[in-house]
C-alpha cells in the first residue's frame, strides 16, 4: 500500500491509498487534485475513508463518486446522514481492508461527535503502521472540541495514544509549526519540543511538509497527549485528566 499525500485548499492533506491499478482515498477535500493523481496513476478509485462530516474533509465526495459510483464510503455510523454518499457505517472496533492491509476502526469523538480514526498495522515487524486521524490528533495538536467535552476527547487521544510508537500520523492539516509556537508555551522545559520546533521552523521556511509525523515523537513533545505529565499538571495547575487538558485546549483556543 503506497500513501500519496496531496496537498488541497491552503493547508489540508489528502491521503490517496495505491494498491496497484485500485485506490482508496482520506477525506478528499475536493476532487480535482484526486482525479488527477489516479489519472497520473492509472488507478481506479474503490473506496472513499471520510473520518467526519466537515466539508474539508467530504466536500469531493460527490464529484469523485459521478466519476467512479462503484465506490464504497466509509465512515461512523454516528454520522449517518451527514456524509454525502456513504455506503458503510462504521463503529468501534470494526475493520476495513485495502491493499493487503486491515484497518482497524477507532470511535473517536470530541472534535465531532462521530469522528472515527483508521489504524493499519504493520504487516511486517519492520514496517510502521498508519494512523489517518482526521482532526482528532494533529502533529503537535488536537482539533477544536466542537461537538464534545475534554472527557471524551482524553478518552479518544487515550486510545490513540496506546498505539505503537512506530505508527506515522497521517493528519489532515499542516498545522505543526503553529501548533508548537503554542506547546512551548506550556511545556517550555521540554527538550524534545525545543528541539523539535527548531526542526519544524527550518522544514517549514524550506516549504517542507511535517506530515506524517512519528507517534513516538507526539508522545514527548505533544501536549495534548501529556495530561498526565507534571509539566502540564503544574501549567494547568490541576491534575484531573479531562480537567488539565480542557485548560490547555481552552489556553490554545485563545492563543
Amino acid at each position: 500500500m503506497q500513501i500519496h499525500r496531496l496537498n488541497a485548499w491552503s493547508d489540508n492533506y489528502i491521503f490517496l491509498l495505491q494498491d496497484g491499478p485500485r485506490a482508496a482515498v482520506v477525506d478528499p477535500t475536493e476532487a480535482q487534485s484526486v482525479l488527477s493523481k489516479l489519472e497520473e496513476l492509472g488507478a481506479e478509485l474503490i473506496a472513499i475513508f471520510n473520518t467526519h462530516h466537515h466539508g474539508d474533509h467530504v466536500g469531493g465526495n460527490r464529484e469523485l463518486l459521478a466519476k467512479f459510483p462503484n465506490t464504497m464510503v466509509y465512515a461512523s455510523e454516528a454520522d449517518r446522514d451527514r456524509i454525502p454518499g456513504q455506503t458503510v457505517f462504521l463503529h468501534e472496533g470494526d475493520t476495513v481492508t485495502f491493499g493487503g492491509r486491515t484497518g482497524q476502526v477507532f470511535f473517536v469523538p470530541g472534535h465531532t461527535k462521530g469522528h472515527i480514526a483508521y489504524y493499519f498495522a504493520p504487516v511486517e515487524a519492520h514496517q510502521p503502521g498508519e494512523l489517518f486521524c482526521g482532526d482528532t490528533l494533529f502533529a503537535g495538536g488536537c482539533g477544536r472540541l466542537f461537538e464534545g467535552t475534554p472527557a471524551q476527547m482524553v478518552n479518544s487521544l487515550s486510545k490513540l495514544r496506546q498505539l505503537p510508537d512506530n505508527t506515522r500520523v497521517w493528519c489532515a492539516h499542516e498545522y505543526t509549526l503553529s501548533n508548537l509556537k503554542f506547546a512551548v508555551t506550556v511545556d517550555g522545559q521540554n527538550a524534545d519540543l525545543q528541539d523539535r520546533y527548531q526542526q519544524v521552523q527550518v522544514a517549514r521556511k524550506r516549504q517542507e511538509a511535517t506530515v506524517p509525523s512519528w507517534l513516538g515523537i507526539e508522545k514527548k513533545t505533544n501536549p495534548f497527549l501529556r495530561w498526565d505529565q507534571p509539566a502540564l499538571q503544574a501549567t494547568a495547575k490541576m491534575k484531573e485528566p479531562a480537567r488539565v487538558f480542557g485548560r490547555i485546549r481552552g489556553m490554545k483556543d485563545m492563543f
